[in-house]
């Protein structure tokens, strides 16, 4: 028996002596071959790191651009602020224009969760001025057609028509149906606040054009329900919830805007949506 385990332990030693040289052998195969698995992780993290970054500088931008429409409701000057969302905008797409760089020979659905918060805000913004704009919703298509560049110069933001230069390869940016989805479901919020403020400045038939609209977006949503994306089906009771703030304002205009001055509406509006919903006023 003691030499039957004498010999068992001395097989473990050799064997543990093998796998430690082989550990030490640069040139082993496997060593060699775990050293790139290493190299190919290592090369995804730092993508991955890059992309939330550029997502994370896409949302600023675009918050900051949605604020600066929200001015339109109490400025004369509408266009000078259009004009200038309209630059933001054009230094947004040229972080989509490094977004799209990363991505160039990958797959996007690898990094998608990398990226997708700052491409929602990006279509969300884009959305808002379209609608101040134009009183529509954009397309998809318009927005991708926005989101072409060339490599032989700086990304061009605009997309323009124009044949590239030669020996220019062309890259594009395509967003996501899902992330336009939710990037418009988003725009409904700012709509409502929009609503708000021009009850505020005395503004009657806005509110009533917002109504219309959102009840058109509500259909759209309502006809996806749950054969969407889950994102999708979560945010339609936010998207519920400003279209009936929106109508309790147009209701409260329609019913009683002639008894109360027109100074007065906007905390009249307030304060009956802070008795319909005191959930959300309190988060």
């Amino acid at each position: 028996m003691d030499k039957r385990e004498g010999e068992r332990c001395s097989r473990k030693n050799a064997a543990a002596a093998q796998e430690r040289d082989a550990s030490a052998n640069p040139s082993s195969p496997v060593v060699a071959a775990f050293r790139v698995f290493q190299q190919e992780l290592d090369t995804k993290h730092d993508k991955y790191e890059r992309l939330v970054k550029l997502s994370r500088d896409i949302t600023i931008e675009s918050k900051r651009t949605i604020f600066l429409l929200h001015r339109v409701t109490n400025v004369p000057d509408i266009e000078g602020v259009l004009n200038e969302a309209e630059i933001k905008l054009d230094g947004v797409r040229q972080k989509i224009g490094q977004v799209a760089e990363e991505l160039r020979g990958e797959d996007i659905f690898q990094f998608h969760r990398a990226f997708t918060p700052g491409i929602q805000e990006y279509v969300e913004a884009v959305s808002f001025l379209h609608y101040i704009r134009h009183r529509s919703l954009i397309s998809l298509e318009e927005i991708n057609a926005r989101l072409v560049y060339t490599t032989a110069e700086k990304a061009d933001p605009k997309g323009s028509a124009e044949a590239p230069p030669i020996g220019a390869q062309v890259l594009t940016f395509q967003v996501t149906p899902s992330d336009y989805l939710l990037g418009v479901a988003d725009l409904t919020g700012e709509l409502m606040r929009m609503c708000i403020s021009s009850v505020g400045n005395g503004d009657i038939d806005t509110p009533f054009q917002l109504s219309q609209f959102l009840r058109q977006i509500h259909d759209g949503f309502s006809y996806i329900g749950n054969t969407g994306p889950y994102e999708v089906s979560k945010k339609l009771h936010t998207l519920r919830q400003s279209l009936g703030k929106v109508e309790d304002a147009c209701y409260a205009l329609q019913v009683r805007g002639s008894e109360i001055p027109k100074h007065m509406l906007a905390d009249v509006f307030c304060s009956r949506t802070t008795l319909i919903d005191p959930e959300e006023g309190a988060v």
